[in-house]
């Protein structure tokens, strides 16, 4: 396949070998340290690599779930359209971030999430898909992953229900 090509989803799940991840969309871990941090915390029990990373794509008809981690998350842009992502923080602000190309429409090529908080994302309406890599520090593990739970989400954050509500599965 010419690579230079590469503009449909169906192109890039096939060339990069995306599969389904468990909070919507494809992934795939495209790099994970050697190296292993003791952080000697009961939050990360047997430490974690220093950092990760992972192609990520989402399709206009889908969306990344409310879910939370434990490290920070860093999302960089690379193709197709607008993905915005949408952050709730431990006190209950809600942030959309608009990660895309376009500075004059308030766009950015990294974002970042911090740990803890609630995060989900979708392209913008008529983008066709977005396709985007995420960077994890310290690196991600599935042990550190919680996905939200549509009441109890709603529970914590009541003025968030209708956004809480159309971006969680369960």
């Amino acid at each position: 396949m010419d690579h230079t090509h590469l503009q449909a989803p169906e192109d890039l799940i096939s060339y990069y070998q995306l599969l389904p991840h468990p909070e919507g969309g494809y992934y795939k871990e495209t790099y994970r340290s050697g190296a292993v941090i003791d952080t000697g915390s009961s939050e990360f029990p047997g430490g974690r690599h220093y950092g990760t990373a992972i192609y990520f794509l989402l399709q206009q008809q889908d969306f990344s779930a409310f879910h939370r981690i434990k490290s920070d998350e860093i999302w960089h842009f690379y193709e197709g359209g607008p993905l915005l992502i949408h952050m709730i923080d431990p006190a209950g602000n809600l942030t959309t971030i608009r990660l895309g190309r376009h500075a004059a429409e308030g766009e950015t090529f990294q974002a970042m999430v911090p740990a803890g908080s609630w995060f989900a994302s979708e392209p913008v309406s008529g983008a066709g898909f977005a396709f985007v890599g995420c960077t994890v520090a310290p690196g991600f593990d599935f042990s550190d992953f919680e996905l939200a739970e549509k009441e109890k989400l709603c529970a914590l954050y009541p003025q968030h229900r209708d956004i809480i509500t159309r971006l969680t599965r369960q």
